[in-house]
């Protein structure tokens, strides 16, 4: 069984220890995932595993012969061939054998004295030319080639045609088609759209070598590894399951931590307190310089809180206020060469309080979009080229955040002096905490805008777009150059936010945890869906396996007066029931049409009424649940019995009121 193993690694970078006695073990059926802090030494530690970087100390061992693929970040780039010819590059061991095997059958025509030997040799080169899948090569060059998004065309396109995101596409298809024994993938899906990603998934499930891989994507690593190793200040610790189980389990964890962090902080500003109110007495100089020491003790073992565990939530500026209707797209078409139109009559109805995902393969026309809705409102960047018609409604403010735009972003100003000089005064206070769930700690708030990177660039104009008081939100991959703490804070802002929210993502988690509606684009058609994005993706599985029927409004032929629907009952929280059709005349006299009319509108009073208290009820059990994370609450054994108890009715309350809901929603259809 091929495998790669640690024993006891160390590696430091200067006075950092990146690995502090690491251990290690890859091998076939291993699905692992790397995770840590922005800064743990995540990358460096699987470039130790490949062999890459040599360690301090210990001991690295691979299997003879063992095949490892390693994908790094970013930075791979490839010219001079075409992509069916790169992609065959990825088989040069197997080229490597055939000449093994040429000069084995020279060896054999002169009848050498270890004929045997080399008969053996030449049998197991064979078995393992058979074993890698060489004579299957090109098809499964093109196989995990048009999984990852490529098309049949691109196939004989030279690679240099080919943009930076794609250039790692061809990377992660090199690493992935050798059908290598051990994979080490440095975040494989950053420059995947939700198609390849899910192509990825499934890959990786069916894949029988070992592999290990960062990456911030919690829905692909909860549906690919079953173990989780954090490096955390150079500890590796191992956590058996799915990454959701990890983030339970080290939870429970970190409230221990943090009182025992409580605890010693208190003492150390006991300390400092007493420190710099007595160290200059003469009188009192000994008990000083004792206080001294035992903080220079407690300095060198200082509990440190993973940032990626702290607990941070804000909240937007007061939505302004807006009428019902948001945004109304009559019949917009775009066409980039005259001939094909990426949208064709689109028509969509928008109303406040939504968070429509736009939804498509690459090329459907979602960031085409969100350009046109974004020029429509007079925002540089904005596309204002097309037919048709865009309007907003009464009050409806516009802010609109794309990678594009963030490119443009300069200055000599510091990240928190542009920050502090544009943000509402009640949210200033809280830049520090907010710049740090944006990935920006310690010293990095004062670099210049000038000298931030493509990435850090993004999460500025990101944050800076949230701190302004606007209604409707416009994001075009807003989770691009964020890690999975930094996605979830921002989802639960934007879970708050008072407005409503377009937005396009390839992170499904993100997707799923925000969405409310999914509009679907394919080249010159749409269609709109009322639930969320877990509802949209079992309807096309429906319609696949034949259970159910794509809708006949396909292709733009939608009605602009109402919405689209179809025959599923989202949730209380996602959208209303629908209202079934009224019978027409001839089946129904006009006092059995006037009763079922009567009867509909009391059940509908009653479902919106259900809606109401479905919300309160769940924010007094979120804002319950917060208390409970509060040391004062749960290190007090009486405090938190009581709030549990809280905690314990308001759920059985809501788990009742959504069982009214259900049957009332029923009987509506």
């Amino acid at each position: 069984m091929a495998f790669v193993q640690f024993s006891q690694v160390s590696l430091a970078f200067g006075d950092r220890d990146i690995l502090k006695n690491v251990s290690v073990n890859l091998q076939a059926g291993s699905k692992a995932a790397l995770t840590g802090a922005n800064g743990a030494g995540k990358s460096t530690l699987i470039k130790v595993m490949a062999g890459l970087v040599q360690p301090d100390s210990g001991k690295r061992v691979a299997q003879k012969d063992a095949r490892i693929s390693y994908l790094p970040q970013s930075g791979l780039t490839h010219h001079g061939s075409t992509l069916r010819e790169e992609a065959d590059k990825a088989f040069a061991f197997g080229y490597e054998l055939h000449e093994e095997l040429e000069r084995i059958g020279d060896e054999l025509k002169n009848n050498p004295p270890n004929t045997k030997v080399l008969l053996e040799k030449q049998d197991a080169i064979l078995t393992e030319l058979e074993n890698s899948g060489w004579n299957r090569r090109s098809v499964t060059a093109e196989q995990v080639l048009i999984g990852l998004g490529f098309s049949h065309e691109d196939l004989d396109r030279q690679t240099e045609e080919f943009s930076g995101g794609w250039q790692m596409r061809i990377a992660l298809a090199k690493a992935l088609m050798v059908n290598p024994d051990i994979l080490l993938l440095d975040e494989p899906t950053n420059y995947l759209d939700i198609e390849a990603r899910a192509w990825l998934e499934k890959f990786l499930k069916d894949y029988k070598g070992g592999f290990l891989l960062v990456s911030h994507d919690r829905y692909f690593l909860d549906h690919t590894i079953n173990v989780v190793y954090e490096l955390f200040n150079g500890d590796l610790h191992k956590y058996p399951g799915n990454f959701t189980h990890y983030e339970k389990m080290r939870e429970v964890e970190l409230e221990t931590l943090i009182a025992q962090y409580e605890q010693q902080q208190a003492e150390i500003a006991k300390l400092e307190d007493f420190i710099r109110r007595f160290g200059v007495k003469a009188t009192k100089a000994a008990q000083a310089q004792e206080r001294q020491k035992m903080l220079d003790k407690l300095r060198e073992n200082e509990i440190v809180i993973p940032e990626s565990l702290k607990k941070i939530h804000f909240t937007f500026p007061a939505a302004p206020h807006s009428g019902h209707l948001v945004l109304t797209l009559e019949k917009v078409s775009k066409s980039y060469d005259g001939e094909r139109k990426v949208l064709n009559n689109l028509n969509l109805l928008v109303e406040n309080g939504d968070r429509l995902v736009v939804a498509g393969h690459n090329g459907a026309g979602k960031s085409t979009l969100l350009r046109i809705i974004a020029g429509s409102a007079g925002i540089a960047g904005g596309d204002t080229d097309f037919s048709g018609s865009v309007k907003l409604g009464a009050g409806v403010s516009v802010g609109y955040f794309s990678q594009d735009n963030a490119e443009s972003l300069k200055g000599s100003q510091s990240i928190l002096d542009l920050l502090e000089s544009e943000a509402p005064l009640e949210l200033i206070p809280r830049l520090r905490d907010m710049l740090g769930a944006f990935l920006f700690r310690g010293d990095d708030v004062f670099k210049s805008i000038d000298v931030l990177s493509g990435g850090e660039k993004s999460r500025v104009a990101l944050l800076r777009l949230l701190l302004r008081p606007v209604n409707l939100l416009v994001l075009d991959e807003p989770t691009n150059h964020l890690d999975m703490h930094s996605k979830d804070v921002l989802m639960d802002a934007l879970k708050d936010f008072g407005g409503t929210v377009i937005f396009v993502s390839h992170d499904r988690g993100f997707i799923e945890g925000l969405s409310t509606r999914v509009l679907e684009l394919k080249p010159g058609h749409f269609r709109t869906f009322p639930g969320d994005y877990a509802y949209y993706m079992q309807r096309l599985e429906d319609e696949t396996n034949g259970l159910v029927s794509p809708d006949s409004s396909v292709g733009g032929s939608l009605p602009l007066a109402s919405k689209q629907s179809f025959s599923a009952t989202p949730s209380p929280r996602d959208s209303a029931p629908k209202t079934p059709e009224v019978p027409s005349a001839g089946k129904q006299s006009w006092e059995e049409q006037k009763k079922a009319a009567s009867e509909r509108r009391k059940i509908e009073r009653e479902v919106e009424a259900l809606e109401k208290e479905i919300e309160s009820v769940e924010n007094k059990l979120k804002e319950a649940q917060n208390k409970m994370a509060n040391p004062e609450v749960y290190s007090n054994g009486e405090k938190a019995k009581a709030l549990q108890q809280e905690i314990d009715a308001l759920s059985a309350h809501l788990d009742d009121l959504n069982a009214k809901w259900e049957a009332a929603a029923e009987k509506l259809g």
